[in-house]
């Protein structure tokens, strides 16, 4: 009889070691869900406890699926390898969230699976929903090693539907956020942060602090755009009270703002690597300033996404 594969904990990497990168991701993702179900027990959740547990799940699927997002740019830019250990654990996150999120719709129709089906496909926003969910079920069918093995080449094409799906999910965040879409803006704005850098990677530019500031303000100022046009269209605010109210800081911090923070990150980060090279660990082995090459780039295209 053929041997049972071992189980492996998400906390240990390839080697059968303890990770710390790797438990502290674990316990992170672990972390709102604990929270949401403690708040549930102890009926701190409001008026309609179900309704709260349906939109937070589905709130930490997108904060979540924007980490994983994230993992590529920081790595790169922090020079910090290992990190691509904890993005198949974040994706996966994603997806347990995700269907948690579908179950609890199915707990707030009290079972009745006609009237999901029914309000899935008769309601665009859930519609929208739905499509990216079963995109990243599928996604997560084939994250295994066996399925990466077994899908060689065609394995990074069928995961970069990610950037779809992502964009699918935004937009069921914003339709189902309806009055106040602060929160779906400004993860829309961070995604948007999050492709700019793959798009200077893909144009090639050079990737320098001054770059990444210039993306980190374009990005912003687009999230200002997208704020207003959202509530021109959806409500019929003119879209120059909104991009005003973008204007009225520190008094109104609308998400433009939280975006162009979120920005600043990478052009400091990238700042503190380059002075690490050149004072810290370039002083003491006598290496000078770590270089992006386009060979480089095409040794990590397995990885990148």
């Amino acid at each position: 009889m053929p041997a049972l594969p071992a189980f492996s904990a998400p906390w240990r990497d390839r080697a059968g070691r303890l990770s710390g990168l790797k438990l502290g991701v674990f316990l992170f993702a672990l972390a709102p869900g604990l929270w949401l179900a403690g708040a549930y027990a102890a009926d701190a959740l409001g008026a309609k406890p179900i309704t709260a547990l349906l939109h937070g799940t589905g709130e930490w699927a997108v904060r979540f699926l924007l980490l994983s997002l994230a993992v590529t740019p920081l790595r790169r830019l922090a020079n910090w390898p290992k990190l691509i250990l904890v993005r198949r654990m974040l994706g996966l996150t994603v997806l347990a969230y995700a269907l948690i999120h579908l179950a609890l719709y199915v707990v707030d129709q009290n079972f009745v699976l006609t009237k999901v089906v029914s309000e899935i496909v008769t309601r665009i926003y859930l519609t929208i929903g739905f499509v990216a969910l079963v995109g990243f079920a599928v996604l997560g069918a084939t994250s295994t090693d066996g399925m990466i093995r077994r899908l060689g080449k065609a394995w990074p094409r069928l995961h970069k539907a990610v950037y779809t799906l992502t964009v699918l999910g935004l937009v069921h965040y914003l339709l189902q956020a309806k009055i106040d879409v602060s929160d779906p803006v400004f993860w829309s704005g961070a995604f948007l942060l999050l492709m700019g850098w793959r798009a200077l990677q893909r144009l090639r530019w050079p990737i320098t602090p001054l770059t990444l500031l210039g993306l980190a303000v374009a990005v912003a100022l687009t999230t200002a755009g997208l704020e207003a046009a959202w509530y021109g269209l959806a409500s019929g605010i003119p879209a120059e009270r909104v991009l005003r109210a973008n204007l009225a800081f520190p008094d109104m911090i609308r998400p433009a703002w939280w975006v162009l923070g979120l920005g600043l990150i990478l052009p400091l980060i990238d700042a503190a690597r380059l002075a690490w090279d050149r004072f810290g660990r370039g002083a003491g082995k006598g290496a000078g300033p770590r270089t992006r090459t386009p060979r480089g780039r095409a040794a990590e295209a397995v990885t990148a996404r």
